[in-house]
């Protein structure tokens, strides 16, 4: 049987990035993942379906990672304006990284690419273990540790158990754990588009009151990667329509912003459901990103408030664990429950209540969204406002506003 002191479940994105943060303690890590990383990389590979819009929180711990190098050097496209605006109709607002003196806004990023690159790093740590392919087969709670059986028999014990085995949690459901579900009542369709004309770096993205279209800019200064959430009949039809019907449909919806539009991949079609875990913790056990909460992606925010869970759960493991207390009591992950369940909750609450503003053509609620678009561009504080909120700066925790990149490991 071995010994752990933090064992997580799930090596995606959110898994990884708490296993890399514990490196440096002390502490005995394990991460258990039944699809390892293929670390296979190449700039010639055809982009990724599956994008994240990385905002300058989730940035910044990456660099305290030391990982954020490694992903810009295999593929990130740094964004330097948002574009936002209600089809047919004059409300629209416009964010530029240059009016408020940054680089850039945040960076649009392949989810494999974050995640070979956190891969890398926690094969590399000396107290990490990456025990791939495996699953969890029974998990018992006691007192002071936990027992965790794998698929082939072998045991393990540890006295923190972190759920971050996505939306379909396993060690969610088996921990009796009670979610709250709703239906988007939308399907995403993700594709990559070449675009007539270049994108320059700016995220656009466009309501039409049946849907959400957003264009996300890749490398590759004619390449998106779009996101077009839409009720499930639509996507379903467009999925399967031929290419060049498929093409003008796209660019006429999108009011040919760039201009004539080409498919260069598959459609990928993927059903949203909002969810939120009655509970973030208990005893012994703790519950990190999709596994405690997914939400609608028109604001993209879905990784950046998983790993802020990661920050918000390292900041108090590491203070704990500094002070000698037993971070694996319920008692004491109440502070990061807390926490966390405020930020998921603001969130899920705001991107439904922005949904529902947008979703319809009723001429009341089209010139209230129209003029509360123009508003929030022009009335003094609340363009900055809205910028820091989209850029996680409201949500990260106090050890990281203040961390420096943790070149050690």
């Amino acid at each position: 049987m071995q010994s752990f002191d933090v064992v997580i479940a799930g090596g995606g994105m959110v898994g990884l990035a708490l296993a890399c943060g514990l490196e440096g303690t002390g502490l005995r890590v394990a991460v258990i993942e039944n699809h390892p990383a293929k670390n296979t990389f190449s700039e010639n590979d055809s982009y990724a379906l599956r994008v994240s819009a990385i905002n300058a929180a989730s940035e910044k711990l990456l660099t305290y990672l030391d990982v954020w190098s490694s992903i810009k050097s295999m593929r990130a496209s740094a964004y330097k304006g948002m574009e936002v605006w209600d089809k047919d109709s004059f409300g629209r607002i416009q964010f530029s990284a240059q009016e408020q003196n940054l680089s850039h806004l945040g960076h649009i990023v392949e989810n494999n690419v974050i995640r070979d690159a956190l891969w890398q790093k926690a094969a590399a740590m000396r107290n990490v273990t990456l025990l791939a392919p495996a699953t969890i087969q029974k998990v018992v709670w006691g007192e002071n540790d936990v027992f965790i059986t794998l698929a082939d028999d072998s045991m393990l014990t540890a006295r923190l158990i972190v759920g971050a085995d996505g939306a379909n949690s396993w060690l969610r459901g088996h921990a009796d754990i009670p979610l709250t579900f709703w239906d988007y009542e939308h399907t995403a369709l993700v594709a990559t588009i070449r675009t007539e004309k270049p994108h320059d770096s700016i995220a656009r993205q466009s309501f039409d009151g049946k849907g959400i279209l957003a264009f996300l800019p890749l490398s590759d200064p004619h390449l998106c990667s779009i996101v077009w959430s839409q009720p499930a009949i639509d996507a379903a039809r467009r999925q399967q329509m031929d290419k060049v019907n498929f093409e003008k449909e796209l660019a006429v919806t999108f009011d040919t912003r760039l201009g004539l539009c080409q498919l260069k991949s598959e459609r990928l079609t993927i059903p949203l459901t909002g969810r939120y875990a009655r509970q973030f913790a208990a005893q012994r056990l703790a519950l990190l990103g999709d596994a405690a909460h997914t939400i609608h992606p028109l604001a993209g925010q879905g990784v950046n408030l998983g790993f802020m869970d990661v920050a918000m759960l390292l900041g108090e493991i590491k203070r704990l664990h500094r002070e000698g207390k037993d971070f694996g009591q319920y008692l004491y992950l109440r502070s990061f429950e807390r926490h966390r369940k405020h930020s998921a909750a603001m969130m899920l609450a705001g991107m439904q209540g922005f949904r529902e503003l947008f979703d319809g053509n009723n001429p009341a609620k089209k010139l209230l969204r129209d003029v509360g678009l123009i508003l929030a561009g022009t009335l003094p504080g609340v363009k900055p406002q809205l910028l820091n909120h989209a850029m996680g700066l409201f949500d990260m925790p106090e050890w990281l506003k203040k961390a420096e990149p943790d070149l050690s490991n």
